[in-house]
Parts: C-alpha cells; structure tokens; sequence
C-alpha cells in the first residue's frame, strides 16, 4: 500500500513544538486510549498514508512495497496517568513540561514527523508504522502481543520507538505481575474477634520482603500498591495487593515467582483467611536478538554525535521474544521525570531523534538483514 509521503528534509522546530502539544494533550490512559489513537489516525493519514485501526485499538500504517517482510517501527499511545489528570503542557524555556509529555507522546510526535517527511519512493521494503496500545502498568503490552501474534510472520524485524536518546534496549527484562486477595469474615472491631484480612495483607509483604532476591542476573520484587477495608471500627474482611516480580533471567523469575506465591499462601494460612491469587500480567524476558539492528541504529547516531548504550528494559520489544523475532527499543527524545506530572522534554533533542530514526530506516532498507 502506497502514500504520497512528503519530501521534507526538516520539520521546522515549532511545528514539533505544536505536534507535541497536542499530542500530550490527548488523554490515553491505559485502556482508554481511543481518542489518541483517532488523533494519530487523523495525522498519518494527513500525511498521506493509507491507515487502519485494528481489534486491539493499534494504528497501522503499512507503506512501501506489498511484498517482502516488513521492518514494524511501534511507539505506544497509552500514559500512567488517569482519566482524572490535568494533561496540560507549559513551555519552560527549552523544555515542555506535563504528565506524559515524554513517555510516550514525544516518540509519538517523532514518528509522526517521520511520516510526514517520508518519500514511499525510497522504500525498497515494506514499512509498518504503529502506535500501539497497552505497553504501560497492566496494559501487558496488550496493543505489541497482538500485532505479533497476528503479523510476526509478515515481519523481518521489531522495533519499538521508546525512551531516551542514547539507549538501545537489547535485552528485554521479564515481568510477572500478581493481584492479591485475602478475604475473611470481617466484623465489628471490639464486638468480634474474626481473623483479619489486613493482617495477612501485612503478614505477605513482610514474608515478599524478606526472600533473598539475586543481585546477578538482576531480579527484583515490589509491591507497588496494597489496600484494605471497610473502616477504622471495623476488621477487614477484604485486603488487595498488586505485586511486580522482574528478572533478566527466566529461570530465576520462575523460582521468584513460586516463592513469592507460597509466602502469599502462608501468610493466608498464619492469618487464618482466604486468598486469591490472579496473573494480571506476563512480560516474556530474554535476549533480543538485536546486534545487526544495533550496529544499523549505531551508525544512524553517528552523524548526531551521540554513543548508544545498550540496556535492559520492559518495553513493547519484549513482545517480539516469543517469536524469535530481531527486536530493539530506540529512545528519540532527551527528558526526565518520566512517570511524574512534571515530566519534561528538551524541545530540539525531538530534531536529533527524528534525524537519527530517518538515517536508521534509511540504513535498514540498503541493509542485509530481513
């Protein structure tokens, strides 16, 4: 499928400025990303390209030529921040400051750029271009696993459009995410003396904390939220936990995660309550297989003077492990506070990494790989 494609050199500083804005400006939270992913749509194909949304809620634009496997670049929609959150972007000299204004909309504004300032006629191989839903918190890289599933084998290689400028991720960092719940009688707190569900919720993150975790391969545990109820008067009858487990190893995640699960199960007994546990999210780890699209993504840095580093990361790439799929994670933008509500970007670092992914897909369709 074929667009017109611009033939852009550069895309005036403002005009990032103002795609940027109004990209960020666009609530996604996880799940809800709709609104955005109509925005992109509208923007792609302003641009001139044929674009679909899928039954993930993913933005698709497959252009070049219609045969041969398809080197996928995919920048995710969703941010961490609720429906509820004030959005609003401020300039503050250099850089642009709100809740996601980096992760991911920069990328997002990137790309687009890209798109806008792509000639089709160059294209020697076909190029998917996506903003996926479902990479943050338990989105479980929902909107990347199912474009895998369904595409992997129209695909030569898998990159996601994340992070900072700089890194490469080449190792994906497996995740195993738990939701916990304890429940009981519950009753009245000097009228009763039935066990209590928040006691066990304490008795488990005690028991979580306490297992010896590997400092190499890297592992780590958190619980990262906990809740209890009904009220001070009150025993609880129901308590909740979420529960992260990450390794970059998956013989040492698999034995964290049955630890962690019999500590959940014997705080449930020593508190004389029920529990349920609940897989709510699984991000498969291992190798990337990522030198050759590393050495491609070295030499499209070159030019701007930056040095890659390599890392480990959770990112859409994880998804592209099963398959056996090349696979890399390459930041476009400079910032900081990711996660945060004061989250910032440096405004001319969007220049660089429109100019370093341009070189990358330029370098990538006069390579051998694929």
């Amino acid at each position: 499928m074929h667009g017109r494609g611009a033939r852009l050199s550069r895309v005036p500083h403002e005009d990032l400025l103002s795609l940027l804005t109004r990209i960020a400006q666009t609530p996604a939270p996880t799940f809800q990303e709709g609104e955005r992913a109509q925005l992109l749509s509208r923007l792609w194909a302003e641009a001139g390209h044929r674009v679909s949304i899928d039954e993930a809620g993913n933005v698709v634009a497959r252009i070049g030529p219609e045969t041969g496997r398809a080197l996928t670049l995919a920048a995710h929609l969703d941010t961490v921040f609720s429906a509820q959150t004030d959005v609003s972007v401020k300039r503050d000299g250099h850089r642009l400051v709100g809740p996601g204004v980096g992760d991911n909309s920069a990328s997002l504004t990137v790309v687009t750029a890209f798109l806008r300032g792509l000639d089709v006629r160059t294209l020697r191989r076909p190029l998917w271009v996506v903003a996926n839903v479902g990479e943050e918190g338990l989105g479980d890289l929902k909107g990347a696993k199912h474009l895998l599933q369904e595409h992997a084998h129209q695909m030569a290689a898998f990159v996601a459009v994340d992070g900072y400028l700089g890194v490469a991720v080449t190792r994906a960092v497996g995740v195993r995410r738990y939701r916990v719940v304890f429940s009981g009688p519950g009753g009245h707190s000097w009228g009763d003396q039935a066990p209590s569900a928040l006691h066990a919720l304490g008795l488990a993150i005690t028991a979580l904390y306490s297992l010896p975790l590997p400092t190499s391969p890297r592992t780590t545990l958190n619980v990262g939220l906990a809740a209890g109820r009904t009220s001070v008067n009150s025993i609880a009858g129901s308590s909740d936990l979420l529960l992260d487990l990450r390794s970059l190893d998956a013989s040492h995640l698999s034995s964290l995660d049955t630890r962690a699960r019999h500590a959940i199960e014997g705080a449930a007994r020593q508190a004389g309550v029920s529990v349920t546990i609940t897989l709510a999210g699984d991000r498969p780890g291992g190798d990337l297989d990522s030198d050759g699209l590393l050495d491609l993504a070295r030499r499209a840095a070159l030019p701007s003077g930056l040095d890659l580093r390599s890392a480990a990361s959770s990112t859409d790439a994880n998804a592209a492990v099963p398959h056996g799929l090349p696979a890399l994670a390459l930041g476009v933008y400079r910032g900081g506070h990711a996660h945060r509500e004061d989250e910032w970007v440096q405004l001319d670092s969007m220049e660089v990494g429109l100019g370093m992914l341009r070189r990358f897909v330029d370098l990538y369709q006069r390579s051998p790989l694929g």
